[in-house]
């Protein structure tokens, strides 16, 4: 009866584990539908796992700026696809497209930045979810 025990209880963890990493992994605060263009000035870039981070100054009607919070992808997916720790440094002034929060907050998830020298690092794995 012990050993039955023990192999529901180890079960049941795997299950709650499964679970709670599907969850980390959903996309469904994100409005795929919608993409937002923020220009704007970096503030930081978070090289972290399990997602980078882009902070970014973002100018707003009333003549101050919103600070938007944009998820990327970690960063050795983004090493795959040419990234650098050093691709975005605070102060410099760019142009990301990203999928907005659906609850309307400041932040989305990361599709492509425009450095400022002209050229565009993408991430493939955060594109348009398909339509069915």
């Amino acid at each position: 009866m012990k050993k039955i025990s023990m192999f529901a209880c180890l079960g049941l963890i795997a299950l709650m584990a499964a679970k709670t990493a599907a969850a980390h992994h959903s996309a469904a605060m994100f409005d795929r539908d919608k993409q937002v263009t923020l220009t704007g000035t970096i503030v930081q870039f978070e090289w972290t796992n399990p997602h980078s981070w882009i902070q970014v100054d973002v100018p707003n009607e009333s003549g101050g700026t919103d600070r938007w919070s944009v998820e990327c992808n970690s960063p050795n997916n983004l090493v795959r696809m040419g990234w650098k720790s050093t691709s975005l440094k605070p102060g410099d002034k760019v142009t990301i497209l990203i999928h907005p929060l659906r609850n309307g907050d400041k932040g989305g998830s990361f599709l492509s930045v425009t450095l400022p020298d002209g050229s565009v690092l993408t991430d493939p794995a955060y594109r348009a979810a398909p339509k069915y």
